[in-house]
């Protein structure tokens, strides 16, 4: 079943393309540096300037309040931002077995936003974007700072919260190996345009 659909989108300088995802789908994303990979999940999550249609299942984006449409499609950018001093005051409800599974105990909630290094900011940022219950996750280079085996404890994560809530996911990563392990799909930013490529 399509959730999110694109027609004739079009951002920046990329020309416009089409793009579907399925429920429970994860689409990769890769591009030099400057192509455009940033600016596009900021667009799709209704950030930055774009033409055409975007849809999440009957939904028009130009017809859904922005902070609506950004609860349901979620952007997790690749540095985060805090503006609590704790942990815990960036969420209205924590899902305790999810921060187990990102590696967290409960006493993280208590921690100074200052003493995280910048992948525990990665874990915890997508944490706080889950409780949001979006539909889409967009996600930019999520576990660019983490150690294999907190990438490994993410990309689980990711996988359970695709099949368990057929959402989608578009993933923003360099990581060859890592695409083939997390995607169904992979798009490369190519001369600006959106192509499919061979995983």
């Amino acid at each position: 079943m399509t959730i999110f659909q694109l027609r004739d989108f079009m951002y920046h300088n990329i020309l416009p393309f089409q793009l579907e995802l399925a429920a429970g789908q994860v689409i990769s994303l890769s591009g030099p540096s400057g192509s455009g990979k940033t600016m596009l999940l900021r667009a799709l999550c209704d950030l930055d300037p774009h033409l055409g249609e975007l849809r999440l299942e009957e939904d028009l984006c130009q017809d859904t309040p922005p902070h609506l449409w950004r609860r349901q499609v979620g952007f997790l950018a690749a540095e985060t931002s805090w503006w609590f001093p704790t942990v815990g005051e960036h969420f209205s409800n924590c899902d305790l077995t999810r921060l187990a599974e990102l590696g967290f105990s409960e006493a993280t909630l208590g921690w100074d936003i200052h003493r995280l290094s910048a992948g525990e900011k990665q874990r915890l940022g997508l944490l706080r974007l889950l409780q949001n219950q979006p539909r889409i996750l967009l996600l930019d280079e999520p576990t660019t700072n983490l150690d294999s085996v907190n990438q490994q404890r993410v990309e689980q994560l990711l996988t359970n919260w695709c099949q368990r809530e057929q959402g989608a996911i578009i993933w923003v990563t360099h990581d060859c190996v890592q695409r083939r392990r997390i995607a169904d799909v992979h798009f490369d930013i190519v001369d600006n345009q959106i192509q499919e490529v061979r995983l």
